[in-house]
């Protein structure tokens, strides 16, 4: 299927300190039921700034931030520099495992210092990617409602934008999540928007898929409407996939109009040089080519279109193809190639 498979990053070390330290302290409750090329003047491809537009937090202890440091100690110092492309910008971060709440605590904190939003995903549904390469997700309902608890607890009054559970929607539009798990689906969605747009000032955006994924928006309409699109931000698109911009507008735009006027954002993280040419199987996974997109920013100059994001983390595997490592796993030489064919 034209679909991509996404999974929650590591827990970086920052999370992991407080995760320890909220643990042995017994504070976290227990679910329920248990650019190599200068330009000649002296700067290197790869060493822009975040855009001023983009208001967004940037994770200091990122995969990336930790890689470029270590390249520096290694002496690999272009390649550390062009890796900063992705290391200096705001990446989401994808809370993993049982306990979200750590995680997400400590990157509100640290925004806070500059006044800044977070960027999170929520991506724990149950009976999660159909099995596929990030399978998974919560054991049941209950257990998802009491994740999302803790998520939106950690979030509070933090300015934060939240994309809400990659794949699940478009799961249901192609066919691939079993009919016998819709309404449950459907039910939680909308009970994770209420509980998400409960917080003052977070924004929270249903995901939507992709054009080459679900090609006739039409299909997705009732999907949205009955997982509660109307009391979302709007909806989230090209998430950990490679479609341009002008396709993946063009296609916002037709949603838009179909959902009542819905606002939308776009994954820019990986699409600068667009999807991988021709009818390739599993040409969503690890494509070779592939080149960082337009950066960040909360100000696009297109009617609806809210902001373009790094949602899927530049450099994380999207799972055992061509040569890749596990879904969500780091891959420095991927992102370092991400990196070098940006062209902004």
């Amino acid at each position: 299927m034209s679909g991509r498979r996404i999974f929650p990053v590591r827990t970086t070390v920052l999370t992991a300190v407080v995760l320890a330290a909220t643990l042995s302290a017994g504070c976290a409750s227990p679910p329920p039921g248990s650019g190599r090329q200068s330009s000649g003047t002296g700067a290197v491809r790869g060493e822009a700034a975040p855009s001023a537009a983009a208001p967004y937090w940037v994770d200091p202890d990122s995969d990336a931030a930790r890689q470029v440091r270590a390249w520096e100690k290694r002496g690999r110092a272009e390649d550390a520099k062009v890796l900063k492309r992705i290391a200096d910008r705001p990446v989401a971060d994808w809370p993993a495992g049982d306990q979200p709440a750590a995680g997400i605590r400590a990157a509100v904190r640290s925004a806070a210092k500059s006044d800044q939003s977070v960027l999170l995903v929520a991506y724990n549904i149950p009976h999660r990617d159909c099995g596929a390469y990030s399978a998974g997700g919560a054991a049941d309902a209950e257990f998802y409602r009491w994740w999302i608890g803790e998520f939106a607890g950690a979030i509070g009054g933090a300015p934060a934008t939240v994309v809400l559970e990659p794949d699940a929607i478009p799961h249901i539009a192609d066919g691939c999540t079993p009919p016998e798990h819709h309404e449950e689906r459907y039910t939680l969605l909308a009970e994770a928007v209420d509980t998400l747009k409960k917080l003052s000032r977070t924004k929270v955006y249903l995901d939507a898929g992709n054009p080459e994924w679900i090609k006739d928006p039409s299909k997705l309409v009732e999907p949205l409407r009955r997982a509660g699109i109307e009391r979302a931000d709007g909806f989230a698109l090209n998430v950990a996939n490679f479609q341009t911009n002008a396709t993946v507008t063009s296609y916002g735009a037709r949603l838009s109009a179909l959902t009542g006027g819905s606002h939308f954002v776009i994954d820019t993280s990986r699409n600068g040089n667009g999807p991988l040419s021709g009818d390739r199987a599993e040409a969503w996974c690890n494509p070779p080519g592939r080149a960082l997109g337009t950066p960040p920013a909360a100000l696009t100059g297109e009617d609806g279109l809210d902001a373009y994001l790094w949602i899927k983390r530049p450099g994380d595997s999207d799972g055992t193809c061509r040569g890749g490592p596990s879904a969500g796993t780091w891959w420095p030489e991927y992102a370092l190639g991400l990196a070098e064919r940006a062209r902004s």
